[in-house]
Order: C-alpha cells, then sequence, then structure tokens
C-alpha cells in the first residue's frame, strides 16, 4: 500500500462497476477525460497498449474491460500512484505492468523497459498546464499531475510517439485551446490524423478535444462530428451517457 492512508484513498468504479478504482480522495482523480481516451481507443485482441501518466490506472483499465485480449503497460512516475495502479490491475483481474517512470526522461523510460516501437497503441492524458504559463494548485499531488516543465507537451508526445511502432496509433486528450501546440508537437511524427472537439453543452465552446494519429501515415487530417456532453437539462447526451456506461465507443 502507498504511503496514503486508506482514508485518505476511495473506491470508485466506472463503467457502470465493470472497474473498480482506489484512487487518493485529494489531487488528480479519474473523471471524464479518463472515460473518454478509453472510448477513443482502437484497440485489437493481441495489441500492446501503453498508458502514459497512468495515475491509478483509470484509462488502460477501461481499454481492458472492453478488450481482455490486449497487454496493457501502466507508465506513471509517482510511486504511490503506481503502487494503486498494480492493487487495481489486480482487483480487476488484468494481468498488466506498471511501470515506474518520468516519461520526459529518456534514461528512466530505458531503465523502466520503455524501449522504442513497442506499442502498437499509446494512451495519454498529458498534464494541462505548463510552469510559468498557468496559476499551478497549491496541492502537491494536483499539482504535479496537472503541470509539465516550460515546453513538455513537445517532448512528452515526442516519447509517446517514439513507444510506437510503425503503423502504431498514438490517442491523447486534451484542453481544446491547446489544439494548435498538440498539432505542432505531432506534425511530421503522425499521419491520418482526426481531431474532435468535445463541448458541455451544444451551444458552448469545445473545452475538450481528442486527437489521434498513425505513425509513418501520410493520409491528410479528418475533423470528426463532435461530442456533445450535455442536453438543456444538463444531463449527458444519450451518446455521453452511454460511453460513461462502457455501452458506445469514439470510432
Amino acid at each position: 500500500m502507498p504511503s496514503c492512508v486508506m482514508s485518505e484513498v476511495t473506491t470508485d468504479s466506472l463503467l457502470d462497476g465493470r472497474v473498480t478504482l482506489l484512487q487518493p480522495r485529494k489531487g488528480h482523480r479519474a473523471g471524464t477525460d479518463a472515460v473518454l481516451l478509453a472510448a477513443a481507443a482502437p484497440v485489437r485482441a493481441g495489441d500492446t497498449v501503453i498508458d502514459v501518466g497512468a495515475a491509478t490506472g483509470a484509462v488502460g483499465l477501461m481499454v481492458a474491460a472492453r478488450e481482455k485480449a490486449a497487454r496493457l503497460v501502466f507508465v506513471e512516475r509517482d510511486p504511490d500512484l503506481a503502487e494503486l495502479c498494480r492493487r487495481n490491475c489486480r482487483d480487476n483481474g488484468v494481468d498488466a505492468t506498471v511501470a515506474v517512470a518520468d516519461v520526459l526522461d529518456r534514461a528512466a523510460r530505458r531503465a523502466a523497459g520503455l524501449v522504442a516501437e513497442i506499442a502498437d497503441l499509446v494512451l495519454t492524458n498529458p498534464p494541462f498546464l505548463e510552469e510559468g504559463r498557468s496559476r499551478l494548485s497549491p496541492d502537491p499531488g494536483r499539482s504535479a499531475a496537472h503541470a509539465l516543465p516550460a515546453g513538455g507537451l513537445e517532448v512528452w508526445l515526442a516519447a509517446c510517439i517514439g513507444l510506437l511502432r510503425p503503423g502504431g496509433r498514438l490517442v491523447l486528450i486534451h484542453r481544446a485551446d491547446r489544439l494548435g501546440e498538440c498539432l505542432a508537437a505531432v506534425t511530421g511524427r503522425l499521419g491520418d490524423l482526426a481531431v474532435r472537439f468535445v463541448h458541455p453543452a451544444a451551444d458552448r465552446p469545445a473545452i475538450r478535444l481528442l486527437l489521434s494519429g498513425t505513425k509513418g501515415s501520410r493520409a491528410p487530417l479528418a475533423v470528426l462530428p463532435p461530442l456533445v456532453l450535455h442536453g438543456p437539462d444538463g444531463s449527458f447526451t444519450p451518446l455521453a451517457a452511454a460511453i460513461h456506461r462502457g455501452e458506445a465507443g469514439l470510432p
């Protein structure tokens, strides 16, 4: 058990109870972003899937719930979160590798066995903020989960792409206003790019984007239909509700 005492850890469920998740009561907690990223993962039987910045493993565990024949690798730099991820894998019956490594550190990646071109699919929810550009949370756990060093997004995504085999696919979720930086980081490294914007309501600006691309492809970019999360009454739209139940994906 990590240094967190049990009173500081909650037991939650995802996909209508198909996934159980131990996670810290305070700090970064899995939610809709993790659900959407997992729903957008084009996983197939036998794929090696790497969840980069996995925290307690929510994204990879939801992928495993959909495709039990995938081989999962979780990458998390915080050893306490990584230990919770190991426990979550055991509790959900998922045989996976949990690597404790900072994805921004090439030597740490290699030491953890994360060598080049080992993955068919890489999923990542990079920290949304960068030091020097954003006001960071006073909570150390939340700040560490949400912030990168200046210029860190390009390094993070380059490391993720380096893990992909030729023909492998990267899928990421990020803030909608970081589209330009996300595209700049993957241009020349990925093709067959697809962007889907996520709106809190039909009349509200996008707050998230899902971006995917294939290593070695030269196919052009496509902008996919947007996903609207909430209807006029504030409840989930039928598609968003089905995604959260694990009954629908985002192809």
